[in-house]
């Protein structure tokens, strides 16, 4: 319930602000999960498809995401992968069962095609390659090290180049395995176990090149017992030798809490900054003046309790896994989370979507046929476009509406980024659901005179959905009635709704 009518306000001034925003922001994911891969970015024979199988619609959809790292081959996958069955001759690498999906891998894509597919993507996109952990070491991360980004006359770069690829792959952000904590990973650790073997592999990996970016696995989620506890244990072993902790967390509606939902950031907020507290805690017990970014290298809406591997589907080909389809409630939260996400620039440097195609992502394929945009494509494409610069320090005073699970909750969430020449965008979310909010910003110390656009991702029903018959059903829409003079900004944010407002 709405506890006021009154409107949402809060004031901008250039001298405020949070940090500067890392473009690793807008990244993504690609794991061997399901049909991300496989009729997902790669389909040789689809009518779109390049010489290398990569499917030319979906590569146009993802230059318009806007998306750039690009972490992989996993996720829980690359606990249980050998990194030398996914080089070479095509015909030559084995088919092996994947433990983590139930699902059985030919390899028919691997690292150079992976590589093949980020430049394709373009120079805006980078790898964030992950290293198994799980069920491998330190000798085996070194191993991929140097075949990857070592130029020649070694066994390994001699082979790349053998494979085709006489350049170096050049990978500079590596991910210290995956999800350790979790028991459902292959290869599942204590925090004590997997904090000496990361740090022996970044000491192993800086040896080669100090100059990488390495991310160790901080918790899988909030809710894990360990959390808090995990990271400190880790940060103690690897705090000189890393430069992230990584973060995880999917949100989903859960027993028709849709309120609760709605709210999903004020958790995502919550999880950052108690990461950074436990960071920042650790550093000053070892008296260190190097500070630890954080990697939320896996986030979405994922409707995990509709998640099920089915016996009769198990070592299939990329089956369809994990495919939720997503409604206008989802785009908002996914929105709401971008906001939270830009609200701790100074601290979240890499985050990435997961996913990028057809596992719990926003853009789907069918085999053979089209490409089309969920929901959730349009707030993240718009805030990788126009989310680039500083992002100003937002206090928001809004009215408030009650949730079980988050209590009190402020109507409007929202953030503001300066680009560097001046203009600025804000982002904003009325989580109210049957009632527009007014909007009143405060501008000071910043020479802006017009409303360049006001969009956006609202629809009458809270169900709507992009789907393969019409999959223009949600698109942003121009908003009327945004004003801005003397100083202050006025607008009305549609109930449930998702904003984008931008002004020079």
């Amino acid at each position: 319930m709405t506890r006021s009518a009154r409107p949402a306000r809060f004031t901008l001034h250039p001298d405020f602000a949070v940090g500067d925003v890392d473009p690793r922001l807008f990244g993504s994911f690609v794991e061997h999960l399901g049909r991300c891969v496989y009729t997902g970015i790669h389909e040789p024979g689809h009518p779109t498809a390049d010489g290398a199988g990569l499917r030319g619609d979906v590569l146009d959809l993802i230059r318009e995401l806007g998306v750039t790292a690009i972490r992989y081959p996993g996720g829980n996958f690359v606990s249980g992968h050998k990194w030398e069955d996914s080089v070479g001759p095509v015909d030559q690498r084995p088919r092996r069962l994947d433990l983590a999906w139930r699902s059985t891998e030919t390899h028919r894509f691997g690292l150079s095609e992976f590589i093949r597919f980020v430049r394709a993507v373009g120079p805006q996109a980078e790898p964030m390659m992950a290293v198994n952990l799980g069920t491998r070491g330190v000798a085996e991360a070194i191993e991929l090290q140097e075949y990857a980004n070592h130029p020649s006359g070694t066994a390994l770069s001699d082979l790349r180049a053998a494979h085709g690829d006489k350049d170096p792959y050049d990978i500079r952000l590596w991910c210290l395995g995956n999800e350790m904590d979790g028991p459902w990973q292959t290869g599942h650790k204590t925090a004590e176990e997997y904090g000496r073997l990361a740090a022996e592999t970044a000491r192993a990996m800086r040896q080669i090149d100090p100059a990488l970016e390495l991310v160790a696995c901080g918790s899988s989620g909030r809710s894990m017992e360990t959390f808090a506890a995990w990271e400190a244990t880790v940060l103690a072993e690897t705090y000189d030798l890393v430069d992230h902790i990584s973060l995880h967390a999917y949100y989903e509606e859960t027993d028709g809490d849709r309120d609760s939902f709605l709210a999903s950031a004020v958790d995502m907020e919550s999880f950052i900054e108690t990461a950074v507290a436990t960071c920042d805690h650790i550093g000053a017990r070892l008296k260190s003046t190097k500070r630890i970014n954080l990697s939320f290298d896996e986030w979405n809406v994922w409707y995990q309790r509709r998640t099920a591997l089915r016996p009769e589907e198990d070592w299939q080909e990329a089956p369809r896994l994990l495919e939720d389809h997503y409604t206008v409630t989802d785009a908002v939260v996914l929105g709401s989370l971008l906001i939270a996400l830009l609200r701790h620039a100074d601290r979240v440097t890499i985050a990435c979507l997961a996913q990028l195609v057809n596992v719990i992502a926003p853009i789907l394929t069918e085999p053979g046929g089209p490409a089309w945009r969920q929901t959730t494509f349009h707030p993240f494409a718009q805030a990788s476009r126009h989310g680039r610069g500083r992002v100003l320090d937002v206090r928001v005073d809004s009215p408030t509406y009650d949730t079980a699970k988050f209590g009190a909750v402020p109507l409007l969430h929202a953030t503001a980024v300066r680009a560097d020449d001046g203009t600025v965008t804000v982002f904003a979310v009325n989580r109210g659901q049957t009632e527009p909010l007014p909007l009143e910003v405060t501008l000071l110390g910043m020479d802006l005179t017009t409303v360049v656009e006001h969009t956006a991702v609202a629809d009458a029903d809270p169900e709507a959905r992009n789907t393969l018959d019409d999959p223009e059903r949600v698109t942003p829409h121009d908003v009327a009635g945004t004003r801005l003079g003397d100083g202050v900004l006025t607008a009305t944010l549609e109930p449930l709704s998702w904003n984008v407002i931008r002004l020079a």
